[in-house]
This record gives C-alpha cells, sequence and structure tokens, in this order.
C-alpha cells in the first residue's frame, strides 16, 4: 500500500460514510488507520444509528503520522465533536498547508471547515440542509466537489459516499485505478466510473 489515510471517527458519526469510505479505500490499495475524536480518547464508536465502530487509535496517537489525506465523515453529532476538537482543527489545518488532500463529507464542511475558517476561499458541497452554513457564492449543488487550487475534496450524504471514496482514490493513486475499483462494484448510473 504505497498511499495512507487518516480517518476521524467519533460517537455520531455517520455509519455508511464512515465504512463506505474505509471500504473502498482499501480495495484501491490504501491504508486506511481510523483515529478516535472521542473526548476520552475512546476507541469504541457510537455511529449515528447505533452502529459500534471500531477505531485503530486515539487521534492524538496518530496525528504526528505523515499521512496523503484527512478524511472527515459526516453525522451532526460526530461533526460537532470534530469541531470541539483542537487538535483534529490543527491537523487538517497542517495537512493544507502541507498541500495534502483533506476530504470532507455530509455535515463535516459546514460544521467543522466552514465553522473554522479552514478553506476560507474554496468551493465545497455538503449536506444540503445545512449549505445555508457555507457562503453562497462557495456552495456547490453536486455529488461531489473538487477544488483543486486548495485540494479539497467535499460531498453530501450517505447517498453519495461511493462516489467520494473513488475521488479520493482517484486524486491520490490515479484515474485507472480508480476505474479498477469502480468496475467491481456494479455502480448505479450517475457515479463516474472513471472509465475514460
Amino acid at each position: 500500500m504505497d498511499k495512507s489515510i487518516l480517518l476521524c471517527l467519533a460517537d455520531g458519526s455517520e455509519e455508511t460514510e464512515a465504512v463506505t469510505t474505509i471500504d473502498v479505500l482499501v480495495r484501491g490499495g490504501i491504508q486506511v488507520r481510523a483515529a478516535s475524536v472521542n473526548d476520552d480518547g475512546g476507541l469504541t464508536i457510537v455511529g449515528s444509528r447505533g452502529v459500534r465502530l471500531l477505531a485503530d487509535a486515539p487521534l492524538a496517537a496518530l496525528a504526528e503520522e505523515p499521512f496523503d489525506a484527512i478524511v472527515l465523515p459526516g453525522g451532526v453529532q460526530g461533526a460537532e465533536c470534530f469541531q470541539r476538537s483542537p487538535l483534529l482543527v490543527e491537523c487538517v489545518r497542517r495537512m493544507h498547508l502541507n498541500g495534502k488532500l483533506v476530504a470532507a463529507i455530509c455535515a463535516a464542511p459546514a460544521l467543522v471547515l466552514q465553522h473554522h475558517q479552514l478553506f476560507s476561499q474554496a468551493k465545497m458541497t455538503g449536506f444540503p440542509a445545512l449549505k445555508d452554513r457555507i457562503p453562497a457564492d462557495r456552495w456547490l449543488n453536486k455529488r461531489v466537489v473538487y477544488d483543486a487550487r486548495h485540494r479539497l475534496l467535499t460531498s453530501q450524504s450517505p447517498g453519495t459516499a461511493m462516489d467520494f471514496a473513488l475521488n479520493i482514490i482517484a486524486l491520490l493513486c490515479g484515474r485507472p485505478r480508480a476505474a479498477e475499483v469502480a468496475a467491481q462494484l456494479v455502480l448505479p448510473q450517475g457515479i463516474d466510473t472513471f472509465q475514460d
């Protein structure tokens, strides 16, 4: 595995977005380390629908590792936990300043990135019910938005998690790798299969 990603989790994180993203990235040959952002550092995460997930380590134990990207799943409660974590905010800021990919889905773009003004000029999307928290001139109503100038990838909801994950693979490993993974998934129409 030549690329590695830090995927953050907290109680209330949206399970479909977290698990789908992890699964698709691993299929693409990317190493994923799941970090608990819970206040107590506990590794058992209770997702937004009550599904239990297991993180690899507390964020503090992984924050200094050299990842190629950081991924923030949504879920309002989980995103609010991210919002309250100075360490997570610093990790996102550092990844951005180092030119690494930052990827956020659903509630995370509005409640974390926009709340802390981490990408004050970037185009983005997110959960449509939260679009009023993102300036209208920067909001795009698309399943997935990549702002290449800022190396920021955002997406809308659990239903766009496969698009989101495939775009992460394409950005980190190239479109041919994303196409290989997409071909295994029997995707519905409307999702980019990266077949050029």
